[in-house]
This record gives C-alpha cells, sequence and structure tokens, in this order.
C-alpha cells in the first residue's frame, strides 16, 4: 500500500455514544494540536500499516499523566483500538504517526488524530544529528501535556539552523531529555541518561532494557561541562527509535560520527521492535 496524499489529516473524538468527527480539520498532528483542547496525549508510530509497539504501556502512560493533573480515567482500550484501526483505514497511510489526547475539560471525550509517518532521513542515521542545549523547563516533567507541546514551540522555532533537536537544561546545567525525545551519553564506559525530572519514554523503556546487556547504566544526567569528554551521544523516541547524535552546540561529540555503541544499541532496538508488534 502506498500513502494517499491528503489535504487534511484523519481525525475524530471516540465519546461513550461512539465516534463523531472533530470540529475542526487539520493538515498536521502540529495544527491540530494548536486546535485541540487542552489536557495530556501519547504519541506513537505504526509499523506495517496496523501494527503497533508497547500501546497499553503508552495507554498506562497516558492514564498516569491524567492522574498528575488531576483526572481520573480509566480508557475503553477495545474501542480506542478499534477508532485508531477504523482511522488508519480511512487514512490510506502505509504507516502512520498517531496522537491520543485526553482534554482536561472532557477526558471521556477522546480526540485521536493522524499522519503520515516519515522516518528519520537516512543521513541523520548514518552521519548523526546536531542538537543544542536550551535552558528551559518543564513544569511537570512526569506528565506529556498538550501545554508542553505549545510551550517548547517558539524555543523550536528559534532553534540554530541544521540542529534535529533541542535539549533541555536542568539545574547545574545537567542535559536532562530532549524537547521530543530521550537524551543519552556514552562515557568512560558508561551510558548515562536522568532517570527523574524527565517524561519517561516508550522507546526509554526499550533502550533501559537493552543496554546493560552492552555496558553499565548510570541514572544521572551528564553535565555541560562534560561534553568536550562524552565518547557517544544519541536520543530516542517512540517514532524514531535511536538517533545518534554527534554535534552539541558547537561541540564535536566523540569522533563525530555515530559511535559504535550507539549503533549496536540502534541495531538491538530495531530487532527488539520487529519481534515485539502486535497487530492493532
Amino acid at each position: 500500500m502506498t500513502d494517499t496524499p491528503h489535504t487534511t489529516i484523519p481525525t475524530c473524538i471516540l465519546t461513550p455514544h461512539g465516534v463523531q468527527p472533530t470540529p475542526y480539520t487539520a493538515s498536521s498532528l502540529a495544527d491540530a494540536a494548536a486546535k485541540e483542547p487542552g489536557g495530556v496525549y501519547t504519541l506513537g508510530r505504526t509499523y506495517r500499516r496496523d501494527h503497533i509497539l508497547l500501546f497499553d504501556d503508552h495507554l498506562n502512560r497516558l492514564e498516569q499523566s491524567a492522574r498528575l493533573i488531576g483526572l481520573n480515567v480509566t480508557l475503553d482500550r477495545p474501542a480506542l483500538r478499534r477508532a485508531l484501526r477504523d482511522l488508519i483505514d480511512q487514512s490510506g497511510y502505509a504507516e502512520s504517526r498517531y496522537r491520543i489526547t485526553l482534554p482536561q475539560d472532557a477526558p471521556e471525550n477522546v480526540i485521536l488524530s493522524l499522519e503520515t509517518f516519515k522516518p528519520v532521513p537516512p543521513e541523520i542515521i548514518e552521519q548523526g544529528a546536531r542538537c543544542a542545549t536550551i535552558q528551559m523547563a518543564r513544569h511537570n516533567p512526569a506528565a506529556k501535556t498538550t501545554a508542553w507541546m505549545l510551550e517548547r514551540k517558539p524555543a523550536v522555532e528559534n532553534l540554530p539552523p541544521g540542529t534535529y533537536e533541542g535539549i533541555l537544561l536542568g539545574e547545574d546545567d545537567a542535559l536532562l531529555e530532549g524537547m521530543s525525545s530521550n537524551f543519552y551519553a556514552v562515557m568512560d564506559g558508561k551510558l548515562y541518561t536522568a532517570g527523574e525530572g524527565v517524561l519517561g519514554g516508550m522507546a526509554q523503556r526499550i533502550v533501559l532494557s537493552l543496554a546493560p546487556a552492552l555496558l553499565p547504566v548510570d541514572l544521572t544526567p551528564v553535565k555541560l561541562r562534560d561534553l568536550p569528554f562524552l565518547d557517544e551521544a544519541f536520543i530516542s523516541s517512540a517514532g524514531r527509535g535511536v538517533v545518534p547524535v554527534i554535534m552539541i552546540n558547537q561541540q564535536i561529540i566523540g569522533e563525530g560520527k555515530p559511535g559504535s555503541m550507539t549503533v549496536t544499541l540502534r541495531d538491538r532496538y530495531n530487532v527488539w521492535a520487529d519481534a515485539h508488534l502486535e497487530s492493532l
């Protein structure tokens, strides 16, 4: 199946009384985000059209995010699967990037949005990404809120040209996480990543299950002053998997190319993902 071009992306609202159309149209997930009511959300991708990875974990985190903003929600998971599957069938996309949003004022009305999945450009995987640090804090890092999408937008738009991802700096210039990813560094034979004060990602869960077979893991972030001493760096997210980072600000990381540990982890991540796919 090939992707069908759309001027608008498929969206719908799953209500207690069935599926209804959204009161707006959108050209992308980013466009839809600006039109959705505030709340919490999860974001993922499909494989082989209608296969998914860690879907129940996504929904567990969505319910947890809801609790963190004062909502007690139990999702109708079979209904969500059916609605998302129907939206995929409607789209004609070969693979999709989806968002599920729980509005704070009406969490019983779940918003589903879908756009065609665009993989990480091959040159980024082969040559590595350039990142830049940003002095910006998430107010409630453990909750995946729509407010954060809007708060980060100006910072994303003002990243230096050629920057693939912004990395948030915490106290003492700790490199906490990406704007939409988790961040990792290899230094002195260990893998470092922030274990607190960040959003726990689905891809991070996979990385942290695979990494201990390769090297020790330390759940503390590296600092800005450590950049010249990093051997490797990478980010991860559910939509991108593992993405090598070869420069942060103007500092070249390691040898300025994807490191061997990063490449191995990406390969093992992809194998793990392929083995754990489930039909929607």
